[in-house]
This record gives structure tokens, C-alpha cells and sequence, in this order.
């Protein structure tokens, strides 16, 4: 049961801008004290924590006083992309596996350095780090302090589901209480009432990611999610196209194509499917490709989906809505075609695991 009892003095130096200000607001002296005490109550099992609470509420103090270990630092980034700053000892396949874990799912941005990235995917990337480095505790300071809300919000969900799947514990210190909802803490001790609270057998579930809809006729919306699609940056102008959007803000993208067939005609095919990197971990581009599905199921047409896209394989075999039509890893290169679907083999497409689905 880790309690604290600390004591901050910091001293200014007796320079003129210094005394000036004494004099001004009549400080007693250069010497500032802060006084912070409180327990928290660690004695059950527990995966993730949340210390919050006000900028200047003491929550980096105690947090380094408690847990000094386990206090992440900045990592270091020097390599020229963000998988090969991973630690040496792990395999690409742990790698990948701890990146699409917290929702960094996107193969070209693992490709890239580190400083290019967005915040919230910085935000990702360090913790697929911790999770892959040696220390069974992590404590993140300044937690979703940097990135857009809504992103604070489906990235703290996202991490989240990937903590529970490991032997790890994870603390997160910030200032923001939005988060909670979607982090789904433990616990959470607050340092504005310096209040302890367990959540010890309550089931929670998190918030409803709301989102709306569009049918776009401008075709060369694609260029935005081009770049984040993992295998092809070309798009077919005949396929419908869709946008999602969370909050006004895009997040993601679908289209949809009729697959010809010699003699089955009912058939719509997704072509293209990116959610905005920011946007990935939360399910809400499961959601977005059955929303989507129920649209043409209502007008009698089979809704199919080829991927080779490790998290969304993944998801659609364990979803009891839709069916595994076929699943296996490609082999050879350069000629041919996946059977039981129309996808040509190439030579990148050696060793692939590609799989076919359909909508109940």
C-alpha cells in the first residue's frame, strides 16, 4: 500500500528580476514549499491506473516518488523508422504484433522516423515500446496531454484493450479526466482532493464511438487516405465511395465495387477500406464496414471484403457477423490468382495471409 508523505522546497536564486518580484507581490521569501500527502491503495490485482488531477497538483511528484522504476522517460529515436528503434531482441513479428496491438496499424507508417508521426500516433508508438521492453510496470507521465481529444480518447481505449492482453501494468498520469471513460482504470487517485478510488469488480464498458456517414461523389477524396492504405495507393473511379466522420472531423474512408462474376450478379466487393491512423484500435472501422454492409444487404446484394490486414483479419474471424470464406498465406509471386476471389498474385505477395469474408 503505497503511501507518501513529500515535501517540495524549491529555492530561487537572490538575483534583482527575483527580489523584484518578492518586493512586488510581497512573497515571504525565495523559498517555495509544497506539501503532498495520501495512499494509495495497491494491495488487489490490477492492470491499469490513473493518476490525474490539475497542472501543479503534485501528479509527476508523487508518480516519480512512488513508481521511480517504473517512470518512462523520453525514449530514444535516432533510427530512420520507428520499427527499427524497437528493441533489438524482438522479433519484426512482435513488433508488428504490439504496434497493431495499440492501434498503430498502419504497415506505411512503421516505415517512417519517429519525429514525422502525428502525436497520437507518437503516443502509440511509445507504448507498443514499453510493452515490448523488459519492466512488467510503466508509468507515462503527460498521458494524451498533446493530441486532439477525440484521439486522446480512442487511443486511450485502443491501449487500453492491448494492456489487459499482456502481463504488463500500466499507469497513466495526466491532467485530463475525459479519458477515464475510455481508459477503463483499475483505479484512480486524483490529486486535486488527493482521493483514492478502486473500481475493483465493477464492470465498465466504454462510450459509444458516434459517427456519421457520407456517400462522396469526389473521387480524389482518396489522396488523403492513399498514403495510410497498406498494400496499393491506386483507386478504381468506378467504385461508390464513403466517408466517416467523428465530430465533424474525417476518419475514415470506404468504397465499395460490384464484382463481376460470370454467373452470380449480386455481388459488392469493398475495395478500399483506411481509417486515419489517429482513429485505429477503438473497432470503429468494424463498425464503419457493417454499417455500410446492412446499407446493401437491405438491397439483396452479397458484401464481401479480401484483406491482408493482420488487425482486420483478426477482427473478422473472431466476429460471429460474418463469415471466413477463405484464409491462407500466399506463395510463389508473380502470376496467378487467390482462389475462390479475383486478387492477382505478385511478387510482394509472397507469403502474405490474405483472407476472404462475407456479411451474414
Amino acid at each position: 500500500m503505497p503511501t507518501f508523505d513529500i515535501i517540495k522546497e524549491t529555492t530561487a536564486p537572490k538575483t534583482f528580476r527575483v527580489a523584484s518580484v518578492i518586493g512586488k507581490f510581497d512573497l515571504q521569501s525565495e523559498k517555495i514549499t509544497e506539501h503532498f500527502k495520501g495512499e494509495i491503495n495497491l494491495e488487489t490485482e490490477w492492470k491499469i491506473g490513473l493518476i490525474v488531477g490539475k497542472s501543479g497538483t503534485g501528479k509527476t511528484t508523487i508518480a516519480k516518488q512512488l513508481f521511480p522504476e517504473s517512470y518512462v522517460t523520453n525514449y530514444k529515436y535516432d533510427k530512420l523508422t520507428v520499427l527499427d528503434d524497437m528493441p533489438k531482441d524482438c522479433s519484426v513479428d512482435q513488433i508488428t504484433k504490439a504496434f497493431n496491438s495499440v492501434g498503430f496499424s498502419s504497415p506505411p507508417s512503421w516505415l517512417k522516423p519517429y519525429s514525422v508521426l502525428s502525436n497520437g500516433q507518437k503516443m502509440r508508438v511509445d507504448l507498443a515500446r514499453a510493452i515490448l521492453e523488459e519492466n512488467k510496470m510503466f508509468v507515462f507521465d503527460e498521458f494524451t496531454s498533446v493530441v486532439d481529444r477525440n484521439v486522446a480518447k480512442i487511443g486511450s481505449f485502443a491501449i487500453q484493450k492491448a494492456i489487459r492482453k499482456t502481463n504488463k501494468q500500466f499507469i497513466a498520469v495526466g491532467c485530463h479526466n475525459d479519458v477515464e471513460d475510455w481508459l477503463m482504470p483499475d483505479w484512480v487517485f486524483n490529486t486535486d482532493t488527493m482521493t483514492f478510488h478502486s473500481f475493483e469488480g465493477q464492470k465498465k464498458n466504454r462510450p459509444e464511438i458516434k459517427f456519421n456517414i457520407y456517400e462522396s461523389k469526389n473521387k480524389s477524396i482518396w489522396k488523403m487516405f492513399a498514403k495510410h492504405h497498406y498494400l496499393s495507393h491506386s483507386h478504381n473511379n468506378s467504385a461508390h465511395v464513403y466517408l466517416a466522420t467523428i465530430n465533424n472531423e474525417i476518419a475514415g474512408f470506404l468504397s465499395v465495387l460490384h464484382l463481376p462474376h460470370p454467373k452470380v450478379k449480386n455481388i459488392k466487393k469493398v475495395h478500399r477500406l483506411v481509417i486515419l491512423p489517429d482513429y485505429q484500435g477503438a473497432g470503429f472501422g468494424i463498425k464503419f464496414l457493417e454499417e455500410i454492409g446492412k446499407h446493401y444487404k437491405k438491397q439483396k446484394y452479397r458484401y464481401t471484403i479480401v484483406t491482408s490486414a493482420p488487425s482486420l483479419i483478426y477482427a473478422l474471424k473472431k466476429s460471429f457477423k460474418w463469415s471466413c470464406k477463405n484464409y491462407g498465406r500466399l506463395k510463389g509471386g508473380g502470376t496467378g490468382i487467390l482462389h475462390g476471389t479475383n486478387k492477382r498474385l505478385t511478387a510482394n505477395s509472397k507469403n502474405r495471409i490474405t483472407a476472404s469474408f462475407e456479411l451474414k
